[in-house]
């Protein structure tokens, strides 16, 4: 989840075109910070559970693991090697063993050797035990693997759709294990590599994929080396094909790859590529597709897609106005704004963590947009909008920023905002203690007093000015508070 970042004092202000930059002002923060990404972490494929072999695998020593080792090697039946690999990665399992592995001399190129055998058993198992080992934390343990990485990147174009899978996992496991490995991997040719396998007809396959696609798309240095060549290739359009909503949509793969595009996204290396590719339409039939959903199911699943799907979105309107890209998705089709305010209500029972998502979204629809601004008025809105206020900070925050964007558009939009329940709100908002919440609702009085005389008495008749008096000494509002009193008193 993103942070907000913290007000800045501001002076005073009394215009429209001063209220508008200093909005915006605080938008860039806002929107910096809704960049921040996932924080990366690492799977973990085990198909058994070491407590039905009698317990917990222990340890294993330097002893064991040559013992181990050699019968795999050099065993004379099939079954005999494949269990000697088993209890290799039951014991992988434990920090301390894989330590001790890595340090032994030609363990390594030993399992290497059996991971490249034309014994499928053998191969699998060896697999396994890399699997192990590249969910260490120790970027030394993920480094020891590199001799390995040449070859898990040749098997992705294999037959076995289980050991592709696995494949994907450990290479997604390695790529933020070390920066030595990504070094190795790039040249090797992972991207090609993903690009073939990204057209996999096995789900499991493409969820494995776009773990590993996400995984890359972290890494500190993918907006420089590595989300440009994604870019260039044809994984963007893959990506985008298996987001279309459809009844073959994946939700395992749907959400994987939505955050893949997320990451694109936040890198800001050529977000109007992905315009051209039909990233905005592709995105708005999946915010629909997740509206009718939440309608008829109770899987509270689905969130797990609609966090990516509205920041994508989301992101992709702070960089393009709307009024450009109109033609890609019917953005004028009032269906977008009734579809996302479902998904409002939706999180406000199932899941309100999420709704600083949408309404995030919301706020950059508005930002720019007078048919937007509209819709909400001509699908009564405004209210159920207002009934979102009580919820949080940040909430209110975003409530009331999404108010302004309609305000600024002049005259007619505050006539149809005022009146209405819009005064007993902001009322309230002035009896609260929180600095930029109390901020936001300033900037919208001020809008409304400048385009709306009549606010400016009703306000006066319900004791405002009384209300805005506990914020006067503020640092943070004290030269706000005195505009909107100079406004109030003197027009």
């Amino acid at each position: 989840m993103w942070r907000r970042q913290q007000g800045r004092f501001r002076p005073v202000f009394c215009g429209v075109e001063e209220l508008r930059r200093c909005r915006r002002e605080q938008e860039a923060a806002l929107r910096k910070a809704r960049r921040e990404q996932q924080l990366i972490s690492k799977r973990l494929l085990r198909e058994d559970i070491p407590e039905e072999a009698g317990g917990v695998a222990a340890v294993l020593g330097e002893a064991e693991i040559q013992q181990f080792l050699r019968q795999a090697q050099q065993g004379t039946e099939e079954k005999e090697r494949e269990k000697a690999l088993v209890h290799l990665r039951q014991g992988l399992q434990h920090p301390e063993t894989q330590q001790t592995f890595i340090r032994l001399e030609g363990s390594m190129r030993t399992l290497v050797g059996l991971l490249t055998s034309n014994q499928a058993l053998l191969q699998l198992e060896a697999a396994r035990c890399l699997h192990e080992l590249s969910h260490s934390e120790q970027p030394v343990v993920a480094e020891a693997c590199l001799p390995a990485t040449s070859y898990l990147l040749t098997y992705l174009s294999g037959h076995s759709s289980d050991f592709i899978e696995l494949c994907l996992y450990t290479l997604g496991n390695l790529i933020v294990g070390s920066e030595a490995v990504r070094r190795q991997l790039l040249p090797q040719g992972i991207i090609p590599a993903l690009t073939a396998c990204i057209q996999s007809p096995h789900v499991a396959v493409l969820e494995a994929l776009g773990y590993a696609l996400s995984q890359l798309l972290q890494v500190k240095e993918a907006p420089e080396m590595i989300i440009p060549s994604i870019l260039a290739s044809a994984l963007p359009q893959h990506v985008l094909r298996l987001l279309q909503p459809s009844p073959k949509l994946s939700p395992g793969v749907a959400v994987e790859f939505a955050w893949c595009l997320h990451y694109i996204i936040c890198s800001q290396v050529n977000n109007a590529l992905l315009i051209t590719h039909g990233a905005l339409s592709t995105l708005g039939l999946l915010l629909l597709d997740l509206a009718g959903a939440v309608q008829s199911t109770e899987d509270t699943g689905l969130e797990l897609l609609a966090c990516p799907v509205l920041r994508c979105l989301s992101n992709l309107l702070t960089e393009t106005a709307v009024e450009d890209v109109e033609g890609q998705i019917e953005f004028g089709d009032e269906r977008i704004v009734a579809a996302l305010f479902i998904l409002l209500q939706f999180f406000l029972q199932k899941q309100p963590s999420l709704l600083p998502e949408g309404l995030w979204l919301l706020n950059n629809l508005t930002a720019n947009s007078p048919s937007f601004c509209t819709s909400l008025f001509s699908l009564d809105l405004i209210e159920p909008l207002l009934q979102l206020l009580p919820v949080s900070n940040m909430v209110s925050i975003l409530v009331l920023t999404v108010l302004c964007n309609i305000a600024e558009k002049g005259p007619a939009y505050c006539q149809q905002l005022w009146p209405g329940p819009l005064l007993p709100s902001l009322l309230d908002i002035l009896n609260s203690s929180d600095t930029e919440v109390v901020g936001q609702s300033l900037e919208l009085l001020q809008l409304l007093f400048i385009y709306r005389p009549e606010a400016v008495q009703a306000f006066l008749q319900h004791s405002g000015l009384q209300a805005l008096e506990r914020h006067k000494e503020e640092a943070q509002l004290q030269d706000r508070v005195h505009a909107l009193q100079k406004t109030a008193l003197h027009g």
